[in-house]
């Protein structure tokens, strides 16, 4: 077959620049093949070598005691006890979404999914954290439809439930939506696999579904910005199928019991070049493909497009060569394909043939380690102007507020979507979708998973360093909220375009804010994905709109016994109500600031770690000991929004004292400091709690009791909680119908 000649316009065709291109030509000495070029361009594209990212990434806090595996490796792993183990990771799929929504959200969650069941674990939750433009924007309805619509197909048909997540709007999104997927799964200790290859002439096994052209340079536009031509780069996205994948599922987790596995790595970004050299180079050993064994569903495939097809539902596998046999009855017999495909060398070389003819001869190790890695310049954000609540007047009186703010995109009720999500397929949801973390039990046992997605973007853009502490910190405050004891995270971070140095900052500061966080939570990180050119060029500009930097944080928490998780909803009338956590009344950045007094600005409010370690142990030992009946913390929207929430989902209102003196009323019900939680507690238990707590030098205070039909605060207009119920459930669903904005 003719190969197209290797042009300078070639080259910029697959992302790579003149100086990335002549490291290439100094790595192996001559002019790569069409097919080598792509194999380059696949392997060191930013989605896959994380040139821009990595050099900051080693200043994550990683280990802990509990921590089986860290990031490396296809998912990350912890143990919870019991030779028990949780693997989770989440991963975005921003730019496919954007283009077709549907199969673009559909195959994230299908690529999640294998990244858990790689290492050996069934999946038993998903998570996902959605970022659309403002609704006005004419594309963003149907996006969010086609978006929520992928991941109810995928998640419903494979037969895992979707239990929590995040949506949000936000003009800064229009043109470059964030899709990221989360996938958790339980595994025996013992039983846990990877993907480093191990001995020589091992047969590597191709699994799964077949090879077609869908998807090919997939990973190449996960690293580039958008510009008006994005629409035209619909066959980059790849196609999914759920049944496939629920037997994909099945037969792994057979051949890996049957003990034919060596090494197993998912077909994801870049496809059968990515696993095979993944597996290769992390097992420092070469590898030959022989692409003529390749099952494909298209005729006349080239070498170029089989290693770079992102086609779904595949596995790549070094296996056990007496096993062969049994390993192949066993994928026979769910209906899927099976075939050897290549060995392993001594030779560290990665080696391509088709039709006999040799494609691709490259050194392995540095097709991974030899990836640019680059120092980007970076600037610190500006520190913003701390915003003083008596400077901000108030348009409106405290219950209108309240009444606005409940029903705005931000705050209101995301039933619409999770919904559409089964979230209780399986039969182990304890706590659905739409409180401060679900809740999954862990089959056969007492134990429960608390898991939660966080992030706040408009804190991270305003002051990086903050934001990034405040994503891990909600993160955790979550998990504790229900009475998890959280372990461990796992991040996907969203930003724009790193050769920015304003850009390439954000990411800088937020990482930093996050590694803090995390190390004085003690909540490592041990999985991850980096997204950047989140960014949309409209014609005739130079520089494109990013995104908000984004960096959302899966927290995975544990509770020794499910049953006694707390929820948020107010349990009975006559209860006392305690604020917990110190309050200053903080507006910067604040949903009430900008949605109410149409000013989006000023600092974040600062994260007090060590408070928020000290407030979240002390929730966590009320909900355990029994003596929180409800527990909510405190985020967007403040102090009254997350009492109304916890109103209308016990259906009891709350009776409630007037702000303290030393606080302006607004500042006070809706500022968003940090560190804070809502507890109910029994009236006889109140003076003991609050003795307790001022023994403790824990900021406790006692706000109001509840009872009644309405958020009654003294001296302010009542607000039935009917009333708030039917405002923050109308939103979603009337936009959704084409009666919003």
């Amino acid at each position: 077959m003719n190969q197209p000649q290797i042009t300078p316009e070639l080259v910029a065709s697959h992302g790579l620049k003149p100086d990335e291109y002549e490291r290439i030509l100094k790595l192996i000495g001559r002019v790569p093949s069409f097919t080598e070029l792509g194999i380059f361009s696949a392997m060191w594209n930013e989605h896959c070598s994380y040139k821009s990212s990595r050099l900051h990434l080693r200043g994550l806090p990683t280990e802990a005691p509990w921590v089986i595996q860290g990031p490396g490796e296809n998912a990350g792993v912890i143990d919870i006890g019991d030779g028990q183990a949780v693997v989770f990771k989440m991963e975005s799929h921003n730019h496919p979404s954007y283009i077709e929504p549907y199969q673009g959200a559909a195959t994230g969650v299908g690529g999640i999914l294998r990244d858990v069941f790689t290492m050996g674990a069934r999946p038993i939750a998903c998570l996902n954290a959605l970022s659309f433009g403002a609704p006005e924007h004419p594309k963003t309805r149907h996006l969010v439809s086609g978006v929520v619509a992928g991941i109810g197909g995928y998640g419903n048909s494979f037969g895992v439930p979707t239990v929590g997540g995040q949506v949000r709007f936000h003009t800064r999104y229009d043109g470059n939506i964030l899709v990221n997927a989360m996938a958790v799964g339980l595994a025996d200790t013992d039983k846990i696999f990877y993907a480093a290859a191990s001995g020589v002439n091992m047969p590597i096994v191709y699994l799964g579904s077949k090879t077609g052209r869908d998807g090919i340079h997939g990973a190449s536009m996960a690293s580039a910005e958008f510009d008006d031509d994005s629409a035209d780069r619909r066959p980059t996205v790849q196609v999914g199928d759920p049944f496939s994948e629920k037997l994909l599922l099945e037969a792994c987790l057979e051949i890996m019991a049957a003990d034919c596995v060596i090494a197993i790595q998912d077909m994801g970004a870049a496809g059968l070049t990515s696993s095979a050299v993944e597996m290769g180079a992390k097992g420092n050993l070469g590898i030959d493909l022989d692409l003529d064994a390749v099952p494909t569903r298209e005729t006349g495939m080239s070498a170029y497009e089989m290693m770079l097809s992102e086609s779904q539902e595949r596995m790549l596998m070094v296996l056990k060569p007496e096993k062969e046999e049994q390993a192949e009855a066993i994928f026979r017999k769910w209906g899927l394909d099976f075939a050897v495909v290549g060995h392993t060398t001594p030779s560290k070389r990665f080696v391509v043939k088709h039709d006999g003819d040799v494609m691709a001869d490259l050194p392995i190790k540095e097709l991974g380690d030899e990836a640019p890695l680059y120092d980007r310049p970076h600037v610190p954000s500006p520190p913003l102007p701390v915003i003083h609540a008596r400077d901000v007047t108030p348009p409106v009186d405290i219950a209108a507020a309240l009444e606005k703010l409940i029903a705005t995109p931000e705050l209101c009720s995301k039933r619409w979507v999770w919904e559409q999500y089964d979230h209780i397929i399986l039969g182990n949801t304890v706590q659905r979708p739409g409180g401060d973390a679900a809740v999954v039990r862990v089959q056969d046992g007492p134990k429960g998973l608390a898991l939660t997605v966080d992030v706040t973007p408009r804190y991270c853009e305003a002051d990086p360093f903050e934001g990034g502490k405040q994503a891990v910190a909600e993160a955790w405050r979550n998990i504790t909220a229900v009475g998890g004891r959280p372990l461990a995270i796992t991040d996907n971070l969203n930003f724009g375009n790193p050769e920015r140095p304003e850009i390439m900052g954000q990411f800088v500061g937020c990482l930093k804010g996050i590694a803090e966080a995390c190390r004085a939570l003690d909540f490592p990180v041990v999985s991850g994905n980096v997204s950047l050119y989140n960014e949309t060029r409209s014609p005739g500009e130079e520089l494109g709109r990013g995104i908000l930097p984004t960096p959302s944080i899966g927290g995975v928490g544990l509770l020794d016994d499910f049953t006694k998780s707390a929820t948020l909803a107010f349990k009975a009338k006559g209860e006392a109500i305690l604020l917990i956590g110190e309050t200053h009344g903080w507006l910067g950045q604040s949903v009430y600031l900008r949605d109410v007094c149409g000013r989006e600005e000023g600092a974040p409010p600062p994260v007090d770690l060590g408070a928020e370690k000290r407030n979240g142990d002390v929730v966590r030992g009320m909900i355990h000991a029994g003596t929180a009946t409800a527990a909510h913390d405190l985020s967007d929207g403040g102090l009254l929004i997350a009492l109304a929430e916890m109103a209308i989902a016990g259906g009891i209102g709350a009776q409630l004292l007037a702000a303290p003196a030393a606080i302006v009323p607004h500042a006070w019900w809706f500022g968003e400091d940090q560190a804070r939680y809502i507890v109910t507690v029994p009236e006889a238990q109140a003076g003991l709690v609050l003795a307790k707590m001022r023994g403790a030098d824990i900021p406790c205070a006692r706000i109001g009791s509840t009872g009644g039909g309405a958020i009654a605060i003294a001296g302010e207009v009542p607000v039935p909680v009917k009333a708030l119920d039917t405002a923050f459930e109308s939103w979603l669903p009337a936009y959704m119908n084409g009666r919003g904005s």
